[in-house]
């Protein structure tokens, strides 16, 4: 069952960038325009993580495992919509629908480790989920790279989707077999859908995205701001009213008990602060390699190679490490990422290619990512009581998504403007701005240590 869920896992993950590297290529081939091309990259990520905390529950009403093959049945005849694709306002709308299968998925997968594991084999199980869930990152500009330079039979970017169909087409059948299934055939005993809450909390996500996946490429207009401002109060009126239906005994979308539980609160900040390193460090590099360096769609997918291998290694293993040290992974995590960010910056400075010295800091990037995140993500989901799985498997993994995004407009908004004050694009100009982005990356991780070590004693 567990490797079922986390490879369905792993693949909706890399869907969130696997496309960035077949960017390009699906610009010329479908005569995409700006505007265009950004939508096809951003909108899984816009309906994926509206749709997150409405998957969860779905899960808790109607059946973790059934909803989870629902999502996926979803999510694959999506990808095959996307690889057959004729123009781009096709590719637009199946994009979306993927996100929304994803949505419906991946908050069971949480829900599913909470309900049928226990102790130490649920420490296990969350440790693996959590490497899976930051290596899928850096896996998908590393498959993107490998498809797109492939060109398998003349397809192009097509196989960045189609890979989805076999692989999704199996986890259906092998699911339907070691999946849980209610009793009966009948809707799991659960909660109602909280409709209000539903409507404010997609409402409040939806103005905070929208502004964050393409509010550079519109050079942030008047708007982007005005719906991020609406976003924060959307986000006050629903916590208000969720903490209000409570009270008076209700069902709200999120139990506010969850954000009470011991250590959630440090969770979530630690979450969002490695999910934005990770998110910006990504993309800026990206950036870097392809534009100012001038490396191949393969060439700049094997670029990460080195943090995503060390990061699993390290996510799969830091529990068998001395018990002594466990509680100071994620700080020790926060400050090893600023270290090597910042080494990073150090090593491409000048427009070289930063030789050795480069590899060793994306594989410090990998061990700093993989300590401020899987211990944390652990922790937090380790003593939640089953009734609340769902509900704090929708919270984290909405945390995680919108930490990306933020790190994503952050800090790609930065290395953009500060390329644009340099003048023209060169090796040189652009390592300049990566190394901006990198010294604001390491203060960001710094930040993620300290500010976690202030919280818990507070």
């Amino acid at each position: 069952m567990l490797a079922v869920v986390l490879a369905a896992l792993f693949m909706a993950l890399l869907d969130v960038f696997i496309v960035n590297v077949a960017a390009p290529t699906i610009g010329t081939e479908l005569h995409a325009s700006g505007a265009e091309l950004q939508l096809v990259v951003a909108g899984y990520t816009i309906t994926y993580s509206v749709l997150l905390i409405t998957g969860a529950r779905l899960g808790d009403r109607f059946g973790h495992g059934r909803v989870h093959l629902a999502g996926m049945a979803l999510f694959t005849a999506a990808s095959l919509a996307c690889g057959l694709a004729q123009g781009a306002t096709e590719l637009i709308a199946f994009r979306l629908i993927q996100g929304a299968g994803s949505a419906v998925m991946i908050p069971q997968v949480l829900s599913l480790i909470q309900r049928n594991f226990v102790g130490e084999a649920r420490v296990k199980a969350l440790g693996a989920y959590s490497a899976v869930l930051a290596v899928g990152a850096a896996a998908g500009q590393i498959l993107g790279g490998v498809l797109v330079s492939a060109d398998l039979l003349g397809t192009g970017w097509r196989p960045v989707f189609l890979v989805n169909v076999p692989v999704g087409a199996v986890l259906l059948i092998i699911g339907r077999r070691v999946l849980p299934r209610e009793r009966g055939g009948e809707p799991e005993r659960g909660r109602g859908m909280d409709l209000p809450g539903l409507v404010l909390l997609g409402a409040a996500v939806s103005l905070f995205t929208v502004p964050l996946v393409l509010g550079q490429e519109e050079d942030w207009p008047l708007w982007s701001w005005l719906s991020l401002g609406t976003a924060a109060v959307l986000f006050a009126v629903f916590w208000r009213y969720e903490s209000g239906l409570a009270r008076r005994g209700g069902d709200p979308l999120i139990a506010p008990r969850v954000l009470r539980h011991p250590g959630m609160g440090l969770a979530v900040l630690r979450i969002l602060a490695a999910m934005a390193v990770n998110g910006g460090f990504l993309f800026v590099l990206t950036l870097h390699v392809q534009g100012g360096l001038g490396y191949s769609a393969l060439r700049a997918g094997l670029t990460f190679a080195p943090t995503a291998v060390v990061f699993g290694v390290v996510g799969l293993t830091w529990r068998r490490w001395p018990a002594a040290w466990q509680r100071a992974l994620a700080p020790t995590g926060f400050l090893l990422t600023a270290v090597a960010v910042a080494g990073v910056g150090l090593a491409l400075d000048g427009g070289g290619d930063g030789g050795v010295w480069v590899y060793v800091s994306y594989a410090g990037v990998g061990v700093g990512l993989a300590l401020a995140f899987s211990p944390t993500l652990t922790r937090a989901l380790a003593t939640v009581r089953p009734e609340d799985a769902a509900d704090a498997s929708g919270l984290l993994a909405t945390v995680t998504q919108l930490g990306q995004l933020t790190g994503v407009a952050a800090f790609g908004t930065l290395f953009l403007n500060r390329l644009e004050s340099l003048g023209a694009l060169e090796a040189y100009t652009s390592a300049e701005a990566l190394s901006a982005c990198m010294f604001a990356l390491a203060g960001t991780a710094a930040l993620g240590a300290v500010s976690g070590l202030v919280l818990r004693r507070r």
